[in-house]
């Protein structure tokens, strides 16, 4: 397999954040440590300590640093998709930077738009934090599924279904269609508000911002803010309706991780998914 970028497949993203942008300038201040969080969380995800001889699909590559992640866990090919340029030009970036074998394919391509014949079926099929940006999460969802090979790994994290998701879909759209200046003001907003949070709480904010990476992909405290407030479309889901949609395609889940309800004042995290497809 060659490591071609290939930006054949254009998609229209006037409704969505240019999530892009985000991963761009995280990107920028990757280290060694990131990349070893990253790693190191992927492979707990997974429930493996190698990926040695499986075929690994990232929808959703984002910043490619867990594409990246499964080449180091010993992938034999990864391929990597986005339908935003800038995340593919990054991801490109990222994994030519640290990784020198011609084992992965970079490609700006649609989930909506997969089939076996533009996308490969793989042993692992990877999405965190992506589908329920989609505008139509749960085709989203049964699409990536298909491309599981059977007996393989389906494993998505999507957001946790809380009292004041409508009040966040709100905000989200208004986030992404605002200017530069009043998105700095409500990021600026929301990031005091949770350090405000963590100030009552007795907690020192400037020490959990610091070590933010570590157990959190090899994220940063304010990607993930940005991320969270611009994320547009949103949608979100409780662990039974993932459970029940999922396992009806022929999969059993084999883990499941942060699925408690909350309220969701300061938004929802995602709760993480492995499903087992089941075998020919």
């Amino acid at each position: 397999m060659s490591n071609r970028l290939d930006v054949s497949l254009k998609c229209d993203q006037s409704t969505h954040f240019e999530f892009g942008r985000n991963w761009a300038d995280y990107s920028k201040s990757i280290t060694a440590d990131e990349i070893s969080d990253a790693k190191i969380e992927l492979a707990r995800l997974l429930g493996v300590d190698s990926l040695e001889g499986k075929t690994f699909l990232d929808i959703g590559c984002g910043s490619g640093i867990h594409s990246l992640a499964a080449l180091l866990l010993g992938a034999k090919s990864v391929y990597a998709i986005d339908i935003d340029p800038d995340s593919v030009a990054t991801t490109s970036s990222v994994i030519r930077s640290n990784w020198s074998k011609n084992n992965f394919t970079i490609k700006e391509a649609n989930i909506f738009e997969a089939s076996d014949e533009n996308l490969p079926i793989s042993d692992i099929v990877y999405s965190w934090g992506v589908l329920h940006h989609t505008g139509d999460m749960w085709n989203a969802i049964l699409n990536g599924a298909s491309l599981v090979k059977p007996g393989g790994l389906f494993v998505i994290a999507i957001y946790r279904k809380t009292p004041l998701c409508k009040f966040w879909g709100w905000e989200k759209k208004l986030y992404t269609r605002s200017g530069e200046p009043s998105r700095r003001v409500l990021t600026t907003i929301f990031m005091f508000m949770k350090i405000m949070r963590d100030v009552v709480r007795l907690k020192n904010p400037l020490k959990k911002i610091s070590s933010y990476k570590y157990g959190t992909r090899g994220m940063h405290w304010k990607s993930d803010a940005i991320d969270w407030l611009g994320g547009y479309p949103y949608e979100s889901a409780t662990a039974a309706e993932i459970k029940i949609l999922v396992e009806k395609s022929g999969f059993k889940l084999a883990y499941s991780n942060k699925t408690d309800p909350e309220f969701g004042l300061f938004g929802s995290g995602c709760a993480e998914y492995r499903f087992e497809k089941n075998g020919p």
